[in-house]
């Protein structure tokens, strides 16, 4: 039988996608012993949004972190599968060398340059470009026009700005880098329900204007389900569940363990027989 991350490459194959990223089947081990990921298997289409949803704890942290390979800062490993962006192996690249190719990472937390203004922030994003001043100003006033709080806030010093200014910040420094994808750590810890929405509807209108390719990873399954093309769910660092943002909306199971409207209260996936049958590694 064709392993889980074979089918799903022939399956984007047979619709004419092209993935800007194929992850398969990845095992990631902290300190040489504690196994977090365990055959994870995803792509991300180009010009998609994606979202890997779960639990806390779940290992969408990790898998972000695999794909953008800080993980050694954590004394993490990839020890099985590949990673490929742009028809390329990656995992043993280093993190600058990845954004160079166009791959990025917004960390959970945002982890804004406190002491710096939220202009200094964005241009710390180009350190890596080699395309000269004139583009890297052009690139600042996209970023200003999408974030329009931002250009009011720009001689600000960003730890003194919002949760929710110091997030754009954090997404517009990734812009400044001139991807082709963004990972997106948990982009609605600590906000505002309001805000959350404004930020998404950011992420869309720079996903359908630059192209630019999204994979999320958020706890808040609800919002993500409405914006992304595309989803996996985790539990115990494995995929157990993947399908359109539509298909898993209108999941039964879905609706019951993580958007509340189904079933009382929440329980495991593990316990429900018939969504047992549908586990990719039990195929």
């Amino acid at each position: 039988m064709q392993s889980s991350d074979t089918t799903i490459n022939k399956a984007d194959a047979d619709r004419g996608v092209k993935n800007i990223l194929s992850v398969n089947n990845i095992e990631v081990i902290y300190d040489h012993v504690i196994l977090v990921l365990k055959g994870v298997s995803l792509n991300v289409p180009e010009g998609g949004i994606v979202a890997i949803l779960g639990a806390n704890g779940a290992g969408k942290t990790t898998t972000l972190k695999a794909i953008s390979n800080l993980l050694g800062a954590e004394r993490g490993e990839v020890t099985k599968g590949t990673i490929e962006f742009k028809g390329e192996q990656v995992q043993s690249l280093s993190p600058n060398q990845l954004v160079r190719r166009g791959c990025i990472q917004v960390m959970e937390g945002r982890h804004c340059f406190g002491h710096l203004s939220i202009e200094e922030n964005l241009l710390t994003g180009a350190f890596t470009r080699k395309d000269g001043n004139k583009a890297i100003k052009q690139d600042m006033e996209m970023v200003y026009d999408y974030f329009p709080r931002l250009r009011e806030r720009r001689a600000s010093q960003a730890g003194y700005t919002s949760g929710g200014e110091q997030q754009m910040c954090a997404i517009g420094r990734a812009l400044m880098s001139k991807p082709s994808m963004i990972l997106l750590d948990e982009p609605s810890m600590g906000l505002a329900p309001q805000l959350v929405e404004e930020i998404f509807e950011i992420v869309k209108q720079l996903n359908r204007d630059t192209g630019v390719s999204f994979l999320l990873a958020e706890q808040n399954t609800n919002i993500a389900l409405r914006y992304a093309t595309y989803g996996y769910i985790l539990e115990s660092g494995r995929v157990v569940l993947d399908g359109t943002g539509e298909e898993l909306r209108e999941n039964s199971d879905v609706k019951e363990f993580y958007l509340g409207t189904g079933g009382e209260g929440r329980r495991s996936f593990r316990n429900v027989k018939h969504y047992k049958r549908r586990k990719r590694w039990l195929a």
